[in-house]
């Protein structure tokens, strides 16, 4: 069963506009994680939100989003202003102009998305602007909000679907001539050059996804198979019942009757 979406608008290419819906096209709900627990009584931690000065509880309602001018000064903006500024890309997909689909280095590629349309009545423009992009080997470039910022996103056709790829922005992409402007220039010695394509060659195999697999993952849940878990205890311990009481034991009653047998 296919996980829900978590956005829906529209895909937009000049006057041909689809309903689409978007999904992440990868997972995290296989990760082993853990919950941070009271080492003495086995309770679960929470954390919450604390006022840096005085120390108190900050309760939900009374947080809101600062933007610092400087260690002491924050303008506050409320949730009703920073709706007022949502674009229109919050909503649509639209393509903005297209790229050789090989032209992009995947330095550049952030997370990637399936979109596919969110009713049959759109399948058909959907398909038209899909099998354009596959017939002149081209991707197409839009902007969308995600997480509340205007993401730069590329769109390529994949199947009967097609991958949304956010971008990461101009300043998150470190320029590698700064990495790799000392490295000294030269061809390699041409017999070394032939073995290690040799090796190459001997080593080459069909991609599975079983070689990224993360046998860290398979070993923590081992490791958890193998403990036994620490029951929480419990807040107050149940009194004994003081005699005169009509409350009596299970196990006492059960002894009494046996006794009285015998």
């Amino acid at each position: 069963m296919a996980p829900r979406s978590y956005w829906k608008g529209y895909l937009k290419l000049s006057l041909v506009t689809c309903p689409v819906t978007l999904m992440p096209a990868t997972s995290e709900a296989e990760r082993v994680r853990f919950r941070t627990l009271n080492g003495k009584t086995g309770h679960p931690v929470v954390s919450r939100y604390l006022d840096a000065e005085t120390g108190d509880v900050v309760d939900d309602e009374d947080q809101v989003k600062g933007y610092p001018r400087s260690e002491t000064e924050h303008v506050i903006l409320e949730e009703e202003e920073l709706d007022a500024v949502a674009l229109e890309s919050a909503r649509t997909i639209d393509i903005d102009c297209f790229v050789p689909s090989d032209e992009i280095a995947w330095i550049w590629y952030d997370r990637p998305h399936y979109l596919m349309p969110a009713d049959p009545i759109g399948e058909e423009a959907f398909a038209v602007i899909r099998e354009a992009m596959r017939a002149t080997d081209r991707s197409g470039v839009a902007r969308l909000v995600l997480g509340g910022r205007e993401r730069a996103v590329l769109l390529m056709p994949r199947g009967e679907g097609i991958i949304l790829w956010t971008l990461r922005y101009g300043d998150e992409v470190r320029p590698e001539e700064a990495y790799f402007g000392d490295i000294a220039a030269g061809k390699p010695e041409a017999k070394a050059l032939t073995l290690v394509k040799r090796l190459i060659e001997e080593r080459t195999r069909t991609w599975e996804p079983g070689m990224v697999e993360d046998p860290v993952q398979e070993n923590l849940l081992e490791l958890v198979r193998s403990k036994k878990p620490k029951k929480r205890t419990r807040k107050g311990s149940a009194k004994a019942p003081k005699g005169g009481d009509n409350v009596v034991s299970i196990m006492d009653a059960l002894r009494k009757s046996i006794e009285g047998k015998g």
